[in-house]
């Protein structure tokens, strides 16, 4: 009878952690039948809730951008120069942002950060502008070397992720020599 006590007490752990284990399953797969049969959408996008404008005009660029960046605010005035400038160095551009709009409208499950790799796979040309939609708007370039365009510096989107413990790199922070100082 001891042996039998001391067996059960060595194996407690992990009879707790299986427990542990098979409960959170059972929370997890209830949640998800009780959201499903609600209609609720349970960690995932809703593959019609990305309706854009019609054309290829401004207001599209902008809701093609914002659902791209997985962003609800951009800047309207570096947003207008940066399609005008992509209007300018791509003739196709509208038409391949109303084609773009279209293809995720009709692939809305396909997440953000595949987009170009699928398009890249079916329509190439599509691929290279959501590359150029996504290199202005980060890195505030547009165009191919040697006419390059900087549109943004500072209010480039590279910058947002670390805004909180970094300021922007400019010319110089502080009088000159300022780094020598100790702190």
């Amino acid at each position: 009878m001891t042996d039998a006590r001391e067996s059960r007490r060595r194996n407690a752990p992990a009879a707790f952690a299986r427990r542990t284990f098979v409960l959170g399953t059972s929370a997890f797969a209830s949640a998800l039948s009780i959201a499903t049969v609600l209609g609720l959408p349970f960690g995932t996008r809703s593959a019609f809730a990305f309706s854009p404008p019609a054309g290829g005009g401004f207001d599209a660029f902008i809701a093609l951008t914002k659902e791209l960046c997985g962003r609800t605010q951009l800047d309207p005035a570096l947003g207008k120069r940066i399609y005008e400038a992509l209007v300018k160095t791509d003739n196709a551009f509208a038409q391949n942002v109303a084609a773009i709009n279209a293809w995720l409208k009709s692939h809305g499950g396909v997440p953000r950060d595949t987009v170009t790799a699928a398009l890249q796979a079916a329509e190439p040309p599509l691929a290279k502008t959501v590359g150029q939609i996504m290199r202005a708007w980060y890195l505030g370039l547009v165009g191919e070397s040697p006419t390059v365009k900087v549109l943004a510096y500072e209010r480039a989107l590279m910058f947002d992720p670390v805004k909180d413990v970094l300021t922007v790199p400019s010319y110089c922070r502080d009088v000159p020599f300022y780094w020598t100082r100790k702190p």
